[in-house]
């Protein structure tokens, strides 16, 4: 019983490592925005180093584009890829920017285990800097979904004919 114990042990240890490792090779992807550590540092703020290049959040309700309401287009912070309308952008309640999709083809998914249990982040296809995450409790009338991305990672774009 207990060499069973044991063996079983070994192989919930063995199937995490091996989901490690798969998480590994998807970080080492190549983007076709490639840039050294110390250019990305160079290039954006500490909030948006920490957040794109770090996968960290920004504290709720501290983003400017939280409550931003213009028609425009949200793009990454680091590359300039768009990857939100605004007219796909609702009020969550949350304190992060919230919208029911994305762009499509210009945000990627991965699965992220940092607090314990799986969820789906999100991050930009070109440039591979982090956005947040995506979850299943949005609107029921439009998606349903929820990507709950922080203002850090994004830059905003009015339409043309707006200030």
């Amino acid at each position: 019983m207990l060499n069973k114990i044991a063996l079983m042990a070994l192989c919930a240890v063995t199937l995490a490592c091996n989901g490690q490792q798969k998480s590994e090779k998807e970080e080492a992807k190549v983007y076709p925005v490639t840039k050294t550590d110390a250019e990305w540092r160079a290039e954006l703020t500490e909030l948006e180093y920490y957040v794109l290049r770090q996968a960290g959040t920004e504290r709720p309700f501290t983003s400017p584009l939280n409550k931003n309401y213009e028609a425009g287009t949200y793009v990454c912070a680091a590359c300039g890829t768009p990857v939100f309308k605004s007219e796909h952008k609702f009020d969550s309640g949350t304190g992060w920017p919230s919208f029911d999709r994305e762009i499509e083809g210009n945000v990627e998914y991965s699965t992220d285990y940092k607090i314990g249990y799986a969820r789906t982040e999100e991050h930009c296809a070109t440039c591979g800097g982090h956005l947040g995450h995506v979850f299943n409790d949005g609107p029921s009338d439009t998606t349903g979904k929820r990507h709950c991305i922080n203002g850090a990672a994004l830059n905003f774009i009015p339409e043309k004919g707006q200030d």
